[in-house]
């Protein structure tokens, strides 16, 4: 009997430890969009209660693969959205040159006012 005649419920995970449940059940995009769903449902504090078990109604997909997908999105701290890394690298940089500004901005609003105590003082 080959591989490949054997169904999946057959094949053993220590033969292929790679596969799980989570890798055949569900399209990659599923679990992005629920996973993704659900990481910004548990965020906002009005629907985070049943937010795992609504989204699992709502999509289709097993509640408990929805938590385990979440928790590891959560501990990896990963962003859930799709991000453009050139328009995220100019965002940063505009709010990097606005920082700068506004720090020359207290420099100079600093060494102003510190030579106006200094001059009042010596009156």
């Amino acid at each position: 009997m080959s591989l490949v005649s054997l169904r999946v419920s057959q094949i053993s995970r220590k033969d292929h430890p790679r596969l799980t449940m989570a890798n055949y059940k569900y399209p990659q995009e599923l679990r992005e969009r629920a996973t993704r769903l659900a990481v910004e449902a548990r965020r906002d504090p009005d629907t985070r209660t049943g937010a795992i078990n609504r989204i699992a109604e709502q999509t289709g997909v097993h509640k408990e693969a929805l938590r385990t997908w979440v928790r590891k999105a959560e501990d990896a701290e990963l962003p859930t959205e799709p991000v453009d890394a050139e328009a995220r690298i100019r965002r940063l940089e505009k709010e990097n040159r606005e920082l700068r500004q506004s720090m020359e901005i207290l420099r100079s609003a600093t060494a102003f006012f510190a030579k106006a105590e200094f001059d009042r003082r010596l009156k």
